[in-house]
């Protein structure tokens, strides 16, 4: 089915052109490179895989609780609309709301791997145009598996929201080749590991917990990537280019916090949107959900060199400046090794499977 046919809302025209800026970049050093990035693009070859294969996609979903959402983490519970609504209708704002948040994700990685892709054409070292391309591929595949498993599993698909969009927008319209690295590296994909991780650690249902555990791990190498890149080109830069860069991720920041919280679920449920928003802003969830996602974001941009006085102060006003003390490293080791994890767990309950099959079938013969 076209995925026109399944938008809870007009999404617009079917193209959004975003007009390139910034030149496109040659090289002709091949065989020079940083050491530590070369070996990233190693792992990038080396950790490529089939989202067709890797994935069961013969489990079953349940479209109205595909997630295992407990009510709590509902923006209405607790409210009179939630009293009022039919089981039935719980059901319909759990789906809308899965929706929402893998469309999300789903427009996302479409912005990823055009990004990826930009890298690849304005980036001036050669090391880095070889690691982009293989982020170009891992941003592909997400977008594909997230793509499947809303026409397939929910049957809803929602419109990019309004900031994000405008998030990307920006990122890709800035002529300067670091842009896309900051946008989308340290931003975009800060949010979004947030975002699949505490879905991930909370379902109780096993396809969505595969797909964003499988995806994390990749994720896990591009904010790797962005901080090798990053963290190099920024000790070059001017106290003022750095500022500018800043004001850049405060805006981002604010934005992210502010205004990715799934009002238009509430609207399409008949909500007024100022209404929505303030019931929004009462989710305990919500509440929880931002602390997540500075915690992957803050100590990315210390650690790249961006830590002035006005961003520190942005970062006090948010309440998250001690974040930039977490330890990235941990977190990005335990996303590859969860998914190490579900995969050596997958793998030998099917070899039990198997010998359980042979094992019957010798049994059958025998008696045969």
């Amino acid at each position: 089915m076209p995925t026109y046919d399944l938008y809870t809302n007009d999404p617009g025209e079917p193209l959004w052109q975003v007009p390139a800026a910034g030149a496109a970049r040659f090289g002709w050093e091949y065989d020079d490179g940083r050491e530590r990035l070369l070996a990233l693009y190693q792992k990038g070859k080396d950790k490529q895989w089939d989202g067709q294969r890797r994935i069961d996609w013969d489990l079953e979903v349940d479209p109205f609780d595909s997630l295992g959402t407990p009510e709590e983490a509902m923006a209405l519970y607790g409210t009179p609309y939630w009293a009022k609504m039919s089981e039935r209708e719980k059901g319909e704002l759990r789906k809308h709301y899965a929706s929402w948040q893998f469309s999300q994700f789903l427009h996302g990685e479409q912005g990823a791997m055009i990004c990826a892709a930009r890298i690849v054409e304005s980036v001036p070292d050669m090391d880095a145009k070889f690691y982009s391309a293989t982020q170009t591929m891992d941003e592909a595949r997400h977008a594909e598996i997230y793509g499947r498993f809303l026409h397939e599993k929910i049957g809803m698909v929602y419109p990019i929201n309004d900031n994000l969009q405008a998030l990307l927008g920006d990122t890709l319209r800035d002529s300067r080749w670091d842009m896309p690295y900051l946008g989308m590296q340290v931003l975009i994909e800060g949010l979004a590991l947030a975002a699949f991780g505490m879905i991930r650690d909370t379902t109780t249902k096993p396809l969505p917990q595969q797909i964003l555990a499988y995806v994390m791990q990749d994720e896990a190498r591009h904010v790797a990537f962005g901080r090798m890149a990053l963290r190099d080109y920024y000790k070059q830069l001017t106290d003022a280019e750095l500022r500018e860069r800043e004001e850049f991720v405060i805006e981002g920041c604010y934005l992210m916090r502010d205004r990715l919280r799934g009002v238009e679920v509430l609207e399409n449920f008949g909500i007024p949107k100022a209404e929505a928003e303030e019931l929004s802003e009462r989710s305990e969830f919500l509440q929880l959900f931002r602390r997540l996602l500075f915690s992957r974001i803050v100590p990315c941009v210390k650690d790249i060199g961006l830590w002035g006085k006005r961003l520190q102060q942005a970062y006090v006003d948010m309440g998250v400046l001690e974040m930039g003390d977490s330890n990235l490293d941990l977190l990005m080791a335990q996303d590859e090794e969860i998914a190490e994890k579900l995969d050596a767990e997958r793998f030998a309950v099917e070899e039990r499977d198997r010998v359980a099959e042979v094992q019957d079938a010798i049994e059958a013969g025998a008696e045969g």
